[in-house]
Order: structure tokens, then sequence, then C-alpha cells
């Protein structure tokens, strides 16, 4: 049996819109968090000489971020306030009584100077050095629609068109080669057939399966849930716990998925989408459920364990963390103080685990050499959300070579060695909780969409009637890049989720708002105070969004322009 493990790294773009707490600050944590592990880790198992064949997911958006100036000044100066809160320390722990956690002072301010000098290292660019391992062969880098767009509720095909072309044009930009692979956001897939989720509101319309589109754009493969290939339930809802709970700390108030789908096919193979006979299929890696599960679920998997840091517990002022999970029914208050060591040999056991369990899965499924386990989560969840999560993933590469009967491979290689040989039409669906649309079309959202379509339906009809070339088409290209930053399933997800709909509502219609105003521009006949309007707004668009260079000529090419 081969094994996938796919990272999807993503996250919004808060670039030059606010530090804290979901501004930079949001991005330079993620990238000491998890990605500055991350590639601290597939480093040391490079100069082990340990193979560590991970499918990494990085959405063009979160790329265009990790590839800025402005975000190496900010890291820089998170790195700063990070070892300034070391410094800090001490004093106050002293002074509250807490002298008990003053070597986990020591700890932190070790573990940020190391991943310093890491950053660093690396010219501080993530990109260039997770390249750099693709060359080698060591990972491969697959990519997203261009904001991580809810594909199948877009109201306009050009708009799906536009999220993919961008999306495989940065991705060549920055990676320097085609993607292969693209993962569909929150894995949601429609089939072909009549459109219209909002009866009265959206435009009735037939629209094709997102394959098409996938297809198109040049992919080759992507990924949906288990439910979706008719193999089982969906994996979005684990009992009392909704997929995503963890990145955002909320609950899902919505109704769980109650049916379960006969399990008439095999999780454990990849499945041809589209028309064989024409040769134009692209491939569906399905998400295995076993192991899915057992990662992710913080209530019933590995991250909940009582010696891993917890994540909930912050000590301020500084944001240092300095106590464990203790116990599932343990409160803040409770919480008992962290031991690296403890955890980092639970993250070693965890991984001998799950090696084994992969071997379980091997022989009780009855998966062949050809077969395939599938194993798909966000990047965040190591390292960010399960601190040990990254140390966990780099034990677990250095024993499946071990495990019999597993052989870890890229997605890409797989389909190399073992093609799909079977048809399928997916399901419609995400991996979000109950399985459907629900987390991001419901009574708490609809209004987003209400706008979205109306704004998609100007920017589309007035177009094809720009100049291509004169000041006009500066503003096309950035009425195209709001289109594309209001169109992220962040904004949805985080309304939905209760976590932090204020900022997402906030987000959505500042985006809305400059592309109602840049639409205004490009009307014919436009007064010279609205273009006026709409030049002065493009400047201050140019240093405040700065992303996707090239937009303009995946819009020429969607409206067919040379």
């Amino acid at each position: 049996m081969q094994f996938v493990l796919t990272l999807h790294s993503h996250l919004p773009y808060v670039l030059n819109h606010g530090r804290w707490p979901h501004g930079s600050d949001w991005l330079c944590e993620a990238a000491l968090d998890t990605y500055l592990p991350l590639l601290e880790v597939l480093l040391d198992l490079e100069t082990r000489e340990v193979p560590a064949p991970v499918t990494l997911g990085i959405t063009p958006v979160l790329a265009n971020q990790l590839a800025s100036p402005r975000f190496r000044e900010e890291m820089d100066a998170f790195f700063r306030q990070r070892l300034l809160a070391c410094d800090e320390a001490p004093a106050s722990l002293k002074e509250t009584g807490d002298e008990e956690l003053l070597p986990l002072v020591g700890y932190w301010r070790g573990r940020f100077l190391r991943l310093r000098t890491l950053w660093d290292g690396v010219d501080r660019d993530l990109v260039k050095a997770f390249r750099r391992l693709e060359e080698e062969e060591r990972l491969e880098i697959i990519s997203s629609a261009a904001t991580h767009g809810f594909l199948p509720l877009l109201g306009r095909e050009e708009s799906i068109r536009l999220q993919l072309s961008v999306g495989a044009a940065e991705h060549r930009r920055l990676f320097g080669r085609d993607p292969r692979g693209c993962w569909a956001p929150e894995c949601a897939y429609r089939p072909d057939g009549p459109w219209d989720p909002i009866p009265g509101v959206s435009r009735a319309t037939h629209r094709p399966g997102l394959e098409t589109f996938l297809l198109e754009a040049g992919f080759k493969f992507f990924f949906i849930d288990t439910h979706m290939a008719e193999a089982g339930e969906s994996l979005g809802w684990y009992g009392d716990v909704p997929h995503g709970v963890e990145r955002f700390d909320a609950a899902w108030e919505g109704e769980t998925r109650q049916d379960r789908v006969e399990p008439s096919r095999s999780a454990y193979q990849a499945y041809l989408v589209g028309d064989k006979r024409a040769g134009a299929g692209v491939t569906a890696f399905v998400r295995e459920p076993l192991a899915s599960m057992q990662v992710w679920s913080r209530h019933h998997g590995y991250p909940g364990d009582e010696s891993y840091l917890e994540f909930h517990k912050i000590r301020w002022p500084g944001g240092l963390k300095f106590w464990r999970v203790t116990g599932p029914a343990v409160d803040l208050g409770g919480k008992g103080p962290y031991d690296p060591t403890r955890a980092g040999f639970r993250a070693s056991d965890h991984a001998t685990h799950f090696s084994g369990f992969l071997g379980h899965i091997q022989r009780k499924q009855n998966v062949g050499p050809t077969g395939v386990a599938m194993a798909p989560f966000d990047t965040e969840l190591f390292g960010h959300w399960w601190f040990e999560g990254v140390a966990f993933l780099s034990e677990l590469y250095r024993r499946l070579p071990f495990r019999e009967g597993v052989v870890p491979v890229t997605a890409s290689q797989h389909l190399e060695s073992s093609p799909a040989q079977h048809l399928l039409r997916p399901l419609q669906g995400s991996w979000g909780a109950n399985g459907d649309f629900s987390m991001w079309l419901n009574d708490g959202t609809r209004w987003t969409w209400e706008r979205l379509w109306r704004l998609e339906e100007a920017f589309w009809e007035l177009a094809p009637s720009v100049p291509d070339s004169g000041e006009i088409r500066g503003i096309l290209a950035h009425a195209a890049r709001q289109l594309l930053l209001a169109q992220s399933s962040d904004w949805q997800f985080m309304i939905s989720t209760g976590a932090v709909p204020d900022y997402a509502e906030q987000r959505f219609n500042l985006h809305c708002d400059d592309l109602e105003a840049l639409i205004a521009a490009l009307r014919p006949g436009a007064s010279a105070e609205v273009l006026a309007g709409a030049t002065k707004r493009t400047r201050e668009l140019e240093t405040r969004d700065e992303l996707f260079p090239g937009i303009l000529e995946s819009v020429d090419e969607i409206l067919g322009r040379g």
C-alpha cells in the first residue's frame, strides 16, 4: 500500500491589514509554529537521507504573502517580539510566584533563536526553500484556487476559471513549474448539472462538473472526502467535533450528517473523473477515513494527549505558553506545567503507533501494492494547533521504511506507478461539517453570496468591453484582484463558526466595496469624477493588496483576448 500524506497550507490575505490578532501576526505565527519547523524537519531528514515525500499544498494567496518583502519585515519584528517576551518573562514569573515555569523560558528562547537562524539561513525566503526541496525531488508542491474561493458556489463560470487560472499561473511564477495537483478549496466538488443554490436569487443555469475547469487549467489530480466517492460516511464531523474546530476554536451548531453511505467503493484507490475514452480525465484521490481521524481529532486522536502543549492557555503579556493539556476535562486553571522532553517521547510513541496503524489498515483492508491511503490535513495542525505535530511527522518518516507493506510516496509518484483505472462521478460535497456546503452557505452567510453574485455579474459583463490598453486597464486588474479576495472561502467559514465573524464580515465588505467602486469606473460613460476616484483607489490598493502581478493575463485568456 502506498501512503500519500497531503498537507494543505493556507491563510487568507492578511498582509497590510493590521497586525494583531488577525493581521500579519496571524501569518507570522503560522510561519514560526508550522512552516519553519516543517522546513527544519524536512532539511534534517534530507541530511539523514530519510525519504519524506510529502505532498505539500501551498495556496497562491499564501505563497504570495510568504514571498513578499513586507512579510520578511513583519517576521523579523515577530522574532524580536518573541525574544523580548523571553527577556521579560523571568521577572514576571517571579512576581506571580510561578518560578517553577522558569526553565520553560529557556526552552522557548532556544527554540526561537534556532528557528531565527534557520530563517536567516534560507535568506528569509520560505518559498525558495521549499522550491529547492521540490527541485531535488524531496517533496511535491501542489497549488489551489488563487484565494481559496469556494468554487461550486461562485456565480459565474468565468470566476471559477479565474480562480484556477491565476492559481496555476502564480504557482509557475513562484515555484518554477506547472502544478500537477490542485487542492480544490474545502475539498468542495459539484458534478455537472443544474446550478441554482438560492432559487430566486442565484442565476439558474446548467454548469459542468468541477473536473472540467480543473482540466482546462491544466491540473492532473485533486482531492475529495470519503463520502463523495461513496466509500464511507462523511468525515466532516467526528461525533461532537466539527471539522475545523481546532483551527478556529468554535463549534458548528448546525445539524450533523445522519445518513450513512453504503461503502460500495474503496477509499484505497484513486479514481478517474471525466471522459476516459476521450482521454480527458482528472484523478481524484479519496480521503482515507481511519488514519485521518486518528491524527486530526483533538478529542479522539493524538493531539489531545495530556503531555502535549495546551494551545488555549497563554500567559500575557508576552504570549508564551507554559502548560500542557493535562486532561480532557481539566479547565485552564488546572493545567500542569509543560515538559518538552516528556511531550517529545509521546510524539515518538504516537509516530510508532501510527506507522503500525497504517500497517493494520493495509492488512485489514487488504490493500495491495497499487492501492493508496491518502491522508490530508491542514498544515497548520502540525506545530500550531498540535505543537508536537511536526516532531510526530519527523518520527513517522523515520519509522515508515521499516513498516512492511506501507510505502510513502507523493501523489504524482503514485499516479506514475499506478494510474487511475476506475471511473467515478463524485457526489456533491466537501470536507466541512455535514459533508455538504452548509458551512459556507447558510442563513448566516446567505447575504455574502447575494452581494458577491451581483458583483460577479457586473464584473464579467463589463470586462470584455474594457480596452486592452490605457489607464482603465489598470483599474480592471485591481477589480479582478478585489473580486478574488472577496471570494475567499475563509470569510464564510469564520462567520459560520462564530469565531471571528466581525473580522470576516469587515474584510468581505472591504473587498466588495472596493470592487464596487472600481466596477463603477469600468462602466461606459463613467464620469471624470468616478474615474479619478477609482484611479486614486488603485494607487492605495497597489500597496495594500500587493499580489497576483500577472492577473490580467488570466483575465485576457478567459475573455479570449490574445
